[in-house]
């Protein structure tokens, strides 16, 4: 120990390491080599790879590979990993080595030194516990890492993503419910269409999202392949053939989700195509969810000079120059977040085809990026369901006027005045501003009683009732 530092030893040589870090010296050299960004991995991740070091070192007694003494201080130290007490010490960056090695390193280092701590050695001396020897005993970067991704992804997906996704369908049911008898102008092209509920659109939004839900949970069976076990290449090498299913059953019972060992190591190693695939599967939601979004922002616009057939809910005031202006930046929010997620996806879908033989190096770029999204997305949902979606009110009679007021009413009227006569009238409607119903009225086309069954808003949102 040297004054605010000691002295650690890799294979390059040594490195001065802060006296009060657990890191070592391979995670101090990447540390100085890749001062790239701000970015680090999150707790979802380094949560999933303490809990990696955790179950190896479990496996590794019961296979009588570890001595019991040492195993049981690594899994101390690697539940402490688990839970967030040793996150200060993982300080790497996003950009490093694309395999993941530096922060697998990390962890190994940090676990191993902790472990030291435990016994009342000396940090920094590999004694008892060593960072590669007993910490990483049976693995490698190259299944560890990926395998850390495949877990907090699905780790994330069910305990946060499909939680928030299935309160927004719900939200969105019991508006579509609501609003039932809500008559209104469709619009298609953003111009005047034949009537429609409000709460059929509203509908519409909530099956968007339970679709979403189903192409989410999809992504399950991939994401549940773990390429533990394949140590370097996926040939499984310095390690126990039982390694990989033994490892995958003890986070399985970590995370209360079913964990199996990838059926093929050469494919879970070489390809990170269930990232792409689960990837994908959000990009399709932040789709759906900005068409929602953008569809409320339409809806509620004006208030006066807009659609303004709804109201969001006013959460803060929309201008430091307008006074009582109100914007939908909850649905604002909403949208960026959606961009933001199309934007990760695509980084992702370029990581993907960064397999060079038997590795893919851009695994740390689509964990972040994957993981990001999961938790914007899980988050935004939320917040859009609590503070704009529950709080959405109609305004009846505004829709009502829009739905008697379109031009669009003559395609209910051209079966019984004929094409050419109808659109005459819609000419006419517009021209002169009235209503069709006004006009076939002064004309005497059809008796009242037959314009009121004709001109049925509710009968015209449900064909085939009547």
């Amino acid at each position: 120990m040297t004054g605010n530092h000691r002295i650690e030893k890799d294979s390059m040589g040594e490195m001065h390491i802060p006296s009060n870090c657990l890191y070592g010296a391979q995670t101090e050299r990447a540390r100085r080599n890749f001062p790239i960004s701000n970015l680090q991995f999150g707790r979802g991740f380094i949560q999933a790879l303490g809990a990696i070091k955790l179950a190896a070192s479990k496996v590794n007694q019961e296979l009588g590979l570890l001595d019991h003494e040492i195993g049981a201080v690594i899994e101390q130290a690697a539940e402490e990993a688990m839970v967030g007490d040793l996150d200060e010490h993982f300080v790497l960056d996003i950009f490093q080595t694309g395999s993941g090695t530096s922060t697998n390193m990390n962890a190994n280092e940090v676990i191993a030194n902790r472990a030291i701590q435990l016994v009342g050695g000396e940090v920094g001396s590999r004694i008892p516990v060593h960072p590669n020897d007993h910490v990483n005993m049976g693995q490698s970067s190259n299944d560890v890492i990926p395998t850390a991704l495949h877990v907090s992804a699905l780790v994330a997906i069910e305990r946060e993503l499909l939680p928030a996704l299935c309160v927004l369908h719900d939200a969105l049911t019991d508006k579509a419910e609501e609003f039932d008898d809500v008559v209104k102008a469709a619009r298609t092209h953003l111009q005047d269409a034949t009537p429609i509920r409000l709460g059929q659109e509203f509908g519409g939004y909530a099956s968007q999202v339970a679709n979403g839900i189903r192409r989410v949970k999809s992504t399950r069976e991939s994401l549940s392949e773990l390429a533990i076990g394949g140590t370097a290449v996926g040939t499984g090498i310095n390690t126990h053939a039982e390694f990989g299913s033994r490892v995958a059953r003890v986070l399985s019972e970590l995370f209360d989700i079913d964990f199996k060992e990838a059926s093929d190591h050469f494919e879970a190693q070489s390809a990170r195509d269930a990232v792409v695939e689960a990837s994908g599967s959000l990009r399709t939601v932040a789709v759906s969810l900005m068409k929602i979004a953008n569809d409320l922002r339409w809806l509620s616009s004006g208030p006066r000079t807009g659609l303004g057939e709804i109201a969001l809910p006013a959460v803060q005031p929309g201008s430091s120059i307008m006074p009582g202006k109100v914007n939908p930046v909850m649905a604002e929010s909403l949208c960026q977040v959606c961009a933001q997620v199309i934007g990760n996806d695509a980084a992702i879908v370029i990581g993907g085809q960064s397999g060079s033989l038997e590795l893919n190096v851009m695994i740390p770029v689509m964990a972040h990026n994957l993981l990001e999204s999961i938790q914007i997305l899980s988050t935004v949902c939320s917040e859009f369901t609590d503070r704009c979606v529950c709080g959405i009110t109609a305004d009846e009679e505004r829709a009502r006027h829009n739905a008697e007021a379109t031009a669009a009413l003559a395609t209910a009227l051209a079966p019984v005045i004929g094409y050419d006569k109808a659109a005459e009238l819609a000419k006419r409607s517009l021209k002169e501003n009235r209503t069709l119903r006004e006009l076939v009225v002064e004309e005497d086309l059809v008796d009242k009683d037959e314009i009121d069954r004709i001109l049925d808003f509710r009968a015209m949102t449900e064909p085939g009732t009547t």
